[in-house]
């Protein structure tokens, strides 16, 4: 075998590393992302993994994955930079919301009340990396065609999806066009649902080149503070004073 590769899938240590953290007091965790811009190939596998678990509709996309062509020809590359929530230390978005439907939880992770948000925009307008959306009630399959007992239309193409409730945030929300979440701000969360019961995030998981990180910078042992000691390591707009939660290794 290779000296160059790894003994262990780094998605298995971060499962075990996160049952760590869950053992102790959860409140006590505090949840990191590191994105190793080398490692990314820009497939995208990530932002449709994100879209399919939290079931978003056209214009809500918590996890871009910004390109950007470099060099001239014959010499041109392209590089990727995929861009969910910063969860940042100081949010902006937060100090602007004028119902106080959203906030830092213990794990410092932003989280949003949809119940409690009335779809001003603020939070969209506030962020300085353009990472909350509002959810206008679109569905995919609007234009497909319906047409009972002769083709399979809209009610089957949405069914299992369009149709179903969003997990988010471990509640029952009714189905789609059924009041919240549509008309809220919507935002990555981290994937709170799957936290609760051991799972790491879906953009983390379907990362083919393993290049997304996740865990618990308050566990000097685990992977994620590991890649934060990096000399590579960045962050987005350090000038806006946010303290942004998701790091990049250059």
């Amino acid at each position: 075998m290779s000296p160059s590769l790894p003994l262990e899938d780094p998605l298995v240590r971060m499962h075990r590393e996160l049952a760590r953290a869950l053992n102790k007091d959860p409140d006590k965790a505090k949840w990191v992302m590191v994105i190793d811009l080398a490692r990314c190939i820009g497939c995208h596998a990530c932002a449709v993994a994100c879209v399919s678990e939290n079931k978003l509709p056209p214009g809500v996309v918590y996890r871009p994955v910004m390109e950007e062509e470099i060099g001239a020809y014959p010499n041109v590359r392209r590089r990727f930079l995929p861009r969910p929530c910063m969860q940042c230390e100081n949010p902006p978005c937060v100090a602007v919301c004028p119902v106080t439907a959203t906030w830092k939880n213990k794990q410092g992770v932003t989280v949003i009340d949809y119940d409690r948000c009335i779809g001003c925009r603020y939070c969209l307008t506030a962020c300085p990396y353009g990472a909350r959306c509002s959810d206008f009630a679109g569905f995919y399959t609007n234009a497909t065609a319906e047409a009972d007992g002769l083709i399979l239309g809209r009610k089957a193409a949405a069914k299992g999806y369009e149709d179903a409730a969003a997990p988010e945030y471990g509640k029952a929300w009714p189905p789609r066009g059924h009041g919240s979440p549509i008309g809220n701000a919507r935002k990555c969360h981290f994937c709170q649902h799957r936290l609760a019961v051991g799972q790491l995030p879906s953009c983390v998981t379907s990362c083919i080149g393993r290049a997304t990180v996740f865990g618990d910078a308050n566990d000097p042992a685990s992977y994620v503070r590991e890649c934060m000691g990096s000399p590579r390591v960045f962050r987005l707009k350090e000038e806006q004073g946010t303290q942004p939660n998701v790091y990049y290794l250059a």
